[in-house]
């Protein structure tokens, strides 16, 4: 979809306008829908009149389509109320509308549109929310179809505001990058299991890494074994796929900058090893390596955009299958800090790939660590869909790291994470156990057990994205009703580039 912005003017060689209304209460307290701002054609306004206030008001959520003889055809769409446009209507507000606009444009078989956007809304808003909202939505995934039926009859869409600046466009491009990689890490997770195994995400991180600055290592089965990467080779020793160790580096700071490291979760397929997962629904278990999708796209992303930062990212990708080698409950291997760990529950197994990874980027001396994963069902139970709960002691990393997700619109919710919570993933028969006791709390006590393999001093915030990493839809519309949702990306791009090292 070829997308631009451009000066405000209301004619347009496009098949449709759309334009937005506020919704009016009169004396009859009955609400109208009026066009927002003075812009619109008196042509646009006699149309808008003679729609039946029952069927459209202007409401928020509403819309109305109208396909006329001769074009363009028109898109009504509702705001709500006419009051502080340019603060109550974030970007994220346009993301949520834009998915909206596609749906009718693409079941109305329209090919362009230029979307309307007057001086009252935040043009800044309307660049970023409409251009990511546009694209997000247009993701489908159908690699595997033999005839695609969600074919794309949208091919260009025209944004138009009232208060145009060159900027803007390069604020589009900017989306654009964002939008686009989110899409390439919900394809690297819908993607079945018995194509996306660690070797072919490995393969898939240089790929899409090609053109950047970024260099790409990938380390096989015997590196990782002699890097002494023991806890992470265990996890793979059930499965006949060998693990991959996926590094990316990209150079965009000066030499003595600290780098920001980042560490994703590449499982990408997970049965729960030994202890077995339930059968219902273990097909959702490919999107366990979402983790590492987002690190592969954030990474990509950040190098696309020309961030002035250093960015080194680890993906241990594997798969936990129950193999006659397979890690079995009480089995203790060791860490890359020579920590021992008892394993007394082989589904617990995201932390023990993430603690060598943790391990190696501390050697890095980073200024800041971020990692992400679908850690544990317990998070889901605590948050549901909605927030992405995040862990860290650093108060300071904290502030940032809720400022850049309601900054480009994504929901996150600090976490406790104790002493307490460290004590209980102490082991009896090894230091630690990769299981705590009891079941309550329990992505706290996975985050307290991560904590282990940080270096004190370092700033380090854990993501957890089991409940928010696919099937959302129903929380954004812009993402497709099954299939991984992205998450994180726009936040990890949004800490990078206010990170100084």
């Amino acid at each position: 979809m070829k997308l631009n912005i451009t000066s405000l003017s209301t004619k347009s060689p496009a098949q449709v306008q759309v334009w937005f209304t506020t919704s009016k209460e009169g004396k009859d307290k009955k609400s109208t829908a009026q066009i927002a701002g003075n812009k619109a054609s008196t042509e646009m306004k006699t149309l808008l009149s003679s729609i039946d206030t029952a069927r459209f008001s202007g409401g928020e959520g509403e819309s109305v389509f109208l396909r006329r003889e001769s074009s363009p055809h028109v898109l009504f769409v509702g705001v709500g109320e006419d009051k502080n446009l340019s603060k109550r209507l974030t970007a994220e507000n346009f993301r949520r509308m834009s998915a909206g606009i596609y749906k009718t444009l693409q079941s109305e078989k329209i090919s362009s549109a230029q979307i309307c956007a007057v001086a009252a809304f935040s043009a800044e808003a309307v660049a970023t929310g409409l251009t990511e909202g546009l694209l997000l939505t247009s993701y489908q995934f159908e690699t595997y179809k033999e005839e695609p039926k969600n074919k794309h009859v949208l091919q260009s869409v025209e944004i138009a505001v009232e208060k145009f600046s060159s900027s803007l466009n390069k604020l589009r491009e900017q989306s654009e990058i964002i939008a686009n990689e989110m899409n390439f890490a919900r394809w690297l997770g819908d993607c079945p299991g018995n194509f996306m195994t660690p070797s072919q995400l490995a393969e898939e991180a240089q790929k899409r890494a090609k053109g950047t600055k970024i260099k790409v290592t990938i380390w096989d089965k015997t590196r990782i074994a002699k890097e002494k990467m023991d806890s992470f080779l265990s996890v793979s020793e059930g499965s006949s796929q060998d693990p991959r160790f996926i590094i990316m580096e990209y150079s965009g700071g000066n030499a003595k900058q600290k780098p920001l490291c980042l560490v994703g979760k590449g499982l990408t397929f997970d049965c729960g090893g030994i202890s077995i997962k339930p059968s219902a629904g273990m097909e959702e278990m490919k999107f366990d390596m979402c983790g590492g999708a987002t690190v592969i796209a954030s990474m990509v992303a950040m190098a696309k955009l020309g961030l002035k930062i250093n960015v080194k990212a680890y993906v241990p990708a594997t798969e936990n299958l129950a193999g006659p080698a397979a890690n079995k409950p009480g089995d203790i291997r060791r860490a890359r800090n020579g920590k021992t760990i008892e394993i007394n529950n082989t589904d617990a197994e995201g932390r023990l790939i993430l603690a060598d990874a943790l391990v190696y980027a501390c050697e890095q001396k980073p200024g800041m660590i971020l990692d992400v994963a679908t850690l544990t069902g317990a998070m889901m139970v605590a948050l549901g869909n909605t927030h992405t709960g995040f862990f860290t002691h650093d108060t300071g990393l904290r502030k940032k790291i809720e400022t850049a997700a309601e900054d480009c619109g994504e929901k996150v919710w600090a976490m406790p994470m104790t002493d307490d919570h460290a004590k209980d993933m102490k082991g009896y028969y090894a230091d630690l156990t990769n299981l705590a006791p009891s079941r309550n709390a329990g992505s706290a006590t996975a985050a307290a057990f991560l904590g282990y393999f940080v270096e004190k001093g370092i700033p380090w915030a854990h993501f957890d994205i089991a409940g928010t990493g696919w099937n959302v839809s129903n929380r954004l519309p812009y993402i497709s009703t099954k299939g991984a949702a992205g998450t994180m990306v726009r936040t990890f791009v949004e800490v990078a580039k206010n990170y100084r090292g």
